[in-house]
């Protein structure tokens, strides 16, 4: 095979590849607003697949069921751009107080990106088993995210070693939730800057034992 050839090939996968990336995110975003428009348990495979311009076929080829089109569309939300920045800094973080406040940015910008994205969808498809199911999901991949920043404070932090990693890692899990999120924010009306910095604040009282 000559050069030509191959730069030909390359360049052959590389626009397949766009043109699926490009289908994948046209398919995400009509199944959004269907569920947001309809509700989850009123949207086919058909209305998703009609509405973004595809055969269903493709559909199902690229994400097997609407759950798995739900569950696409959710970690996009959560899982976008803005999370995946301030993850790697939480992999380079070492200080305890730094990764302390890291993992309150981390929960705002995740549950900031689920309340513009997922809140009306949610609204809407409140008894969706599907949606709870993913969530559930979602909930525990959370969890096994703070494992490693845990385990940095525990083996740095004499109040965090006292406590010990379980205990850790619920503290973590609990201040970072949704429900905390939801009472302050959504409720009391604190802006999401007022809900990191409390956040991070306490964090660093109740893991390090700082007043």
């Amino acid at each position: 095979m000559n050069d030509n050839s191959k730069t030909r090939r390359r360049y052959d996968v590389r626009l397949r590849s766009e043109r699926a990336s490009g289908t994948r995110q046209r398919i995400l975003d009509v199944a959004k607003e269907l569920f947001t428009a309809r509700g989850v348990e009123k949207v086919t495979i058909n209305d998703i697949s009609s509405a973004a311009g595809v055969s269903a076929s493709t559909v199902y080829a690229l994400f097997q069921s609407k759950t798995g089109i739900l569950r696409a569309v959710v970690e996009r939300s959560f899982f976008g751009p803005r999370y995946a920045e301030i993850a790697r800094q939480a992999e380079n973080a070492r200080d305890a107080e730094e990764i302390l406040r890291i993992t309150a940015s981390i929960s705002r910008v995740i549950l900031d990106a689920e309340r513009e994205e997922i809140g009306l969808m949610r609204g809407v498809s409140a008894l969706s088993p599907e949606l709870k199911a993913i969530e559930t999901e979602l909930e525990t991949v959370r969890f096994k995210l703070q494992e490693a920043r845990a385990k940095l404070l525990v083996a740095s932090v004499t109040v965090a070693r006292q406590l010990g990693l379980a205990r850790v890692r619920d503290i973590l899990w609990m201040y970072t939730g949704r429900d905390v999120y939801r009472m302050l924010v959504l409720e009391r009306g604190w802006s999401s800057d007022e809900y990191e910095s409390w956040l991070a604040e306490t964090l660093i009282k109740t893991l390090m034992g700082r007043d």
